[in-house]
Order: structure tokens, then sequence, then C-alpha cells
């Protein structure tokens, strides 16, 4: 209650002209995130087996339901409103690039680097323990996942300011430009087999979306029946891509033996976001209107106070209590993933592995509303840029193989290194001094 109160405060002070929707977008993605997440990671226990799989994989026919659960399109229509609003008070105030850079990536970096401490010393003492390699590996693995979402988004962070500019001289024609390379890198993939040009999509198709938050931002929309009409095209163009080109019908992870739509990013999810932009756009003002409700208001205030802490620690929860369930002979675990009493029985473990996260994320959240004191030296761009690289190679590392021995027994200390070195090298480990007070 004392929490919500805090909160209540918090949303009754909020300035009127802020846009409530650019919050409530954002906590209502992270929380269908988390559901997504804590419905597609299945186990039970079969014949005498406790076997863990994939929803998507186990039950193909469950896969159109990722078009309603992706929604990292959102998240980097989100960011791009919120970069340009950031950008304009940077240029307001004179700040330099790496004085705007390093409160970015402190926000960012900061909380997944102590995600990833706690699971490297999670690990160690497993590996103490004699668990066996393949179980760390794949818990590991499966809880730093979600990880992968801050590496490309903190390195469209370091270009933001390049990309704002661009906006600004080029207005949608960027968002075209971006997509255009998109296409480009697609027909390479699929036509010519060049596959490793793939991964360049990380860049062109997040890059794309992130402009429609430019254009949100700068009022520079259609009207409501334009915006329909972009919903509908993104939804034919994302039908005719999958119903008669080459992309697999799941929105998320790797379903499809040797195809993803999201490893490396393709087209599809070009013309997803501009379904749910079209969609979101239109309702915008009924929703703005909603969200002077301070009770709705407050919710949304709550959730994105912690919504960092919300999203790394999910899969984290669920891992834990799984292993404890397992350990307490498969309680639970009885129900085959996709029947009707499995599907019956989700409310009730979503329910607990709320009951469980919120309270970490109330304990950790301070992390991400860390502010960076004031006489901390400002590292300069290219120090910045280096090791926000290295922390996004090492967090891409360890998302991908987890601490284990495979593909190789050193690449997990790599990746850790590359982490916290390249937090380092980015000024982002500072420590707040503590002041002196000389006796009288």
């Amino acid at each position: 209650m004392r929490i919500w109160s805090l909160a209540k405060e918090l949303a009754a002070a909020t300035p009127d002209d802020r846009n409530r929707y650019v919050d409530f977008l954002r906590a209502l993605s992270i929380l269908v995130v988390v559901i997504g997440h804590w419905l597609i990671a299945t186990a039970w226990q079969h014949d005498g087996e406790f076997v863990t799989g994939h929803l998507l994989k186990d039950r193909p026919d469950t896969q159109w339901l990722t078009w309603l659960f992706q929604v990292m399109p959102v998240f980097f229509i989100v960011g791009g409103y919120s970069n340009a609003i950031s950008l304009k008070s940077a240029e307001r105030k004179g700040a330099s690039y790496p004085e705007w850079l390093i409160a970015r990536l402190t926000r960012l970096a900061v909380p997944v680097v102590v995600l990833m401490i706690v699971w490297a010393g999670i690990a160690l003492v497993m590996r103490l323990l004699d668990v066996s390699p393949a179980a760390i590996q794949y818990m590991s693995q499966a809880s730093l996942i979600p990880t992968w979402f801050l590496a490309i988004y903190i390195m469209v962070a370091i270009l933001a300011p390049l990309a704002w500019r661009f906006w600004r001289r080029a207005g949608y024609l960027s968002f075209f430009v971006f997509a255009a390379l998109a296409v480009a890198v697609d027909v390479l993939f699929f036509f010519f087999e060049l596959r490793h040009f793939g991964w360049s999509n990380y860049f062109w198709v997040w890059l794309a979306v992130h402009q429609l938050g430019f254009a949100w931002q700068e009022s520079r929309l259609p009207n409501t029946p334009g915006l329909l009409a972009v919903a509908a095209a993104g939804l034919a163009i994302l039908w005719l891509l999958i119903f008669k080109g080459p992309y697999p019908l799941a929105m998320v992870g790797s379903p499809d033996e040797g195809l993803s739509n999201t490893l490396p990013p393709k087209i599809t999810l070009i013309a997803l976001a501009l379904l749910q932009f079209g969609v979101l756009m239109a309702l915008e003002a009924p929703m703005r209107r909603a969200l002077e409700n301070l009770r709705l208001w407050t919710f949304t205030v709550l959730v994105n106070s912690m919504i960092m802490t919300i999203y790394l620690w999910h899969i984290t929860v669920m891992i834990v209590l799984g292993g404890l369930m397992y350990l307490a002979g498969g309680f639970g675990f009885g129900l085959e993933p996709g029947s009707g009493e499995w599907w019956l029985s989700r409310p009730l473990w979503i329910l607990i592995l709320w009951v469980l996260l919120l309270p970490l994320a109330l304990l950790l959240s301070p992390l991400e509303r860390r502010g960076r004191p004031k006489d901390a030296a400002v590292p300069g761009a290219v120090r910045q840029i280096a090791g926000a690289m290295a922390v996004c190679l090492g967090i891409a590392l360890l998302a991908l193989f987890g601490f284990g021995d495979e593909p190789a027994d050193w690449i997990d200390v790599a990746a850790f290194v590359l982490a916290i070195g390249g937090s380092a090298i980015a000024g982002l480990l500072v420590v707040p001094r503590r002041k002196v007070v000389s006796g009288g």
C-alpha cells in the first residue's frame, strides 16, 4: 500500500503536457512480453522423464498467438518517441553527445550487467555442487535470453542522434530508406543464400521501426482513416510475406527449423510494426482521455518505475520456481503442454509467478533509477561506444549460449569479461563518492 501511495503521489504530480499514452504502451508491452514468455516455455513429466519444450514447436497450431504477443516493435516505436524527447531536451540544455549517451547507457546497461553477475554466481555455485553442465547451460541461457533486446536497443540508442538528424532532414523518407535496406538484406538472405548479411537487419529493421517513434513525437501522423489504412497495409504485407512468401508464421522465437522472423530479424517485423503503429496511433486520443483516470495512470507509473527489472528477471523467477517444483518430485508438471487442462492451469501459473516476481522487482528496481553521480567524469564518445559495443557482444553471446561448455568452454567466460570490461571502459561502473565531514 505504501508503494501504491508513492506511485499515486507521482502520478498526481504528472505535468499536463506529458503524453501518458507513451508510458502506458511501454507498460502494456512489458506485461504482454512477460506473459508470453511464461506461456511459451514448457516442461512436463512424461513416461517418467522430465521433458522441457517450446510451445510453438510442440504445438504449431499456437503460432498464430505470436501475432499478438510480439510487441518488440511497440518498444522501438516508444523508444523512438522517448529518444526524440531526450535529444530535444539535450539540445535545449546544450548537452554534448557524450553527456547524453552516458545517461542512456547507465539506465540501459547497468541493470543487465547486474543480472549477468548474479547468473555467473549461480552458475559457479551449481558447478561446485556437481550440477550437470547441460542443466546449467539450459537454465542460464533461458534466463538470459531476454537480454538480446537490450543488446540491440543499446546500439540503436548509440545511433539515435544520427537517426534523429536523418529524420529531421528526410522525414518519412528515412523510414523507407531503412526499410529498403532491410528488404535488400532479405533478398540476399532468401534468393542468393547470403545468410550472413541477415544479421545486419538487427540495425535496418529496428532503425526503421524506431523512425516511426520520431514521426509520432513530431505529430507527423495521418488522420484516423489514414492510420487505419497504414494498419491494413501492414496486415496485407504481413499476410503476403507469410502465406505467399518464404517467411514463417511465428513472430517470436525460432519454432521453424533453420528459419526465424527474429533470428535474425526479417521485414515481417516492419510489416507487423506498421500494423501495430496504425492501430495504436488511431487509439491515442481515447486512450489519453482514459489515462486521465488516476488509478489507471498510477498503475502505469508503478509498472514503469520497475519496467526494466520486470523484463530482465521474469525468466529467472520462472526457472527458479520450476527448479524447486522439479526437486519436489515434479509437482505441477503432470499436465501435457497445450492440452485443455494445461491451458486452464495457466492463469494460476501466471498469478504465482507474478506474486514471486513483484517483490524481487521492487527490491532491484532502484538499480534502473540509479542516477549517475554529478561529480563523475563523462568519458569521451569513442570510449563510451567501444565499451557499449563490448557490453552488447557479451550480452549477445550469453543470450545465445548461457554459462556452459557449448559451443566452447571459454565462450561464457569471454562473454562475461566483455560485458564487465565494456562497462568499465564506458564509465558505467561508477560508485557515488561519500562526503567527508571534517570535525570541528
